[in-house]
């Protein structure tokens, strides 16, 4: 039976072919290290918890919730965004509650887009910056993921070489996969390129507080005059290890903003109520909870730099998020990163996010997400040192797994 058109628009979901792999190898008993999702393994704090369950015991809120955000939770994110960043925002027109940020983007595409609209998106990113938009009759034309000088030249390209003219353009800065963190200053010519050219700007900052070296993150409404032109949208579950809470926000642009409400109010009744509440005492906590999360994370990342490299390994320190986007060994390189993860999987017990799952120029990477603790982090490294010592010289004849099979 021929496929329905949304779903034939999609690409084969690339990291459903690691998981089979993951279960399958598991089914056999091998203790598999999985750095591939981005999956946080930290508890929710206590406090956090506990707000729930109070909160839970009160069947008011068992009824429907409010699809926008319950007002006490609009406003802790307006006082958020005031204390980390010093940008003002009206919880009422210009916050709205999310089902975590993926949702959020896809909604918001959905509210925004026509069939055969421009979208300028990097290359590679985290798959619903592209498909949320292709799944709406989007059309994506990429752009280099690295907030450098080459940046605004190839915005300027896109421009230029695009018809219709781009609706919209994606911003993911600390970035998901490849964790380059952006500066103010680079905010500021892309706020101005976006006035000058009339596109939105649609910011994922999701990974604000996983920030190891230098200044915390900034964000793109620090910039004045951004809020004409942007909306952008956070998340809960790494902040806090929320993932499973399905909590996030987007804020900006107070016209934006309501299309994005409209729709979502068509689609659901927002996060259950309890959630909301303990959401809403989180983020008006004091930030230790924060800063226990990114402390996790700081060791963990040094740890796998420091014994990867020992392994034969050498993988960048990301300066932000919960990922190091590694380069793939060079005997390994022709294999492509999805052949390459899987062989990880099969001869090193280690599973990654194949970096081709993030879009073509990722494929000389994969992303190793930070989810194990410190003792398993050593033991991928053995394995992988093991891996390393005895596959490298035979890549010649390595037959990719799917063609094995």
């Amino acid at each position: 039976m021929e496929e329905f058109h949304k779903v034939r628009r999609l690409p084969p979901y690339v990291f459903e072919q690691v998981n089979r792999l993951k279960a399958s190898a598991r089914a056999r008993g091998a203790d598999i290290i999985d750095l591939g999702m981005g999956n946080p393994d930290l508890p929710t704090p206590t406090a956090i918890v506990d707000k729930l369950c109070e909160v839970v015991r009160d069947p008011r809120t068992h009824r429907y919730s409010s699809s926008r955000g319950i007002p006490g939770l609009r406003r802790a994110q307006a006082n958020y965004y005031a204390r980390r960043f010093g940008v003002k925002l009206d919880p009422d027109t210009q916050v709205v509650a999310t089902l975590g940020s993926k949702e959020g983007f896809a909604n918001m595409a959905q509210a925004i887009t026509a069939p055969g609209d421009v979208v300028l998106c990097p290359n590679p990113t985290y798959p619903i910056h592209a498909f949320g938009f292709i799944m709406s009759g989007g059309v994506i034309r990429s752009l280099p993921a690295e907030p450098d000088e080459n940046f605004i030249p190839a915005l300027e390209r896109g421009m230029r070489h695009s018809i219709p003219k781009p609706l919209a353009l994606i911003l993911n800065y600390p970035s998901n996969p490849t964790a380059l963190v952006a500066s103010l200053d680079f905010y500021k010519d892309v706020v101005a390129f976006a006035k000058k050219h009339e596109i939105i700007i649609l910011s994922d900052l999701a990974y604000a507080e996983i920030y190891f070296d230098g200044a915390p993150p900034p964000s793109v409404l620090e910039v004045p005059g951004a809020m004409d032109v942007t909306v952008e949208f956070t998340s809960m579950s790494k902040t806090f290890s929320m993932p499973g809470w399905r909590m996030g926000f987007a804020v900006g642009n107070e016209r934006l903003i309501a299309a994005l409400t409209r729709v979502k109010s068509y689609l659901d009744y927002g996060a259950f109520t309890p959630i909301q509440v303990a959401a809403t005492a989180a983020l008006n906590g004091d930030g230790s909870d924060i800063a226990e999360v990114r402390d996790v994370y700081h060791k963990r990342r040094d740890v796998m730099v420091d014994t990867f490299s020992r392994a034969g390994w050498n993988v960048p320190a990301p300066a932000a998020t919960m990922f190091a986007w590694a380069p793939i060994p060079e005997p390994f390189r022709k294999l492509g990163s999805l052949e390459f993860s899987k062989l990880l999987i099969e001869k090193a017990d280690v599973a990654v996010a194949p970096g081709i799952g993030f879009g073509e120029y990722g494929d000389d990477y994969v992303r190793i997400a930070l989810v194990e603790n410190e003792h398993r982090i050593r033991q991928a490294a053995r394995n992988i040192k093991r891996f390393l010592a005895t596959e490298a010289g035979a890549t010649d004849n390595v037959v990719p797994l799917a063609v094995r099979r």
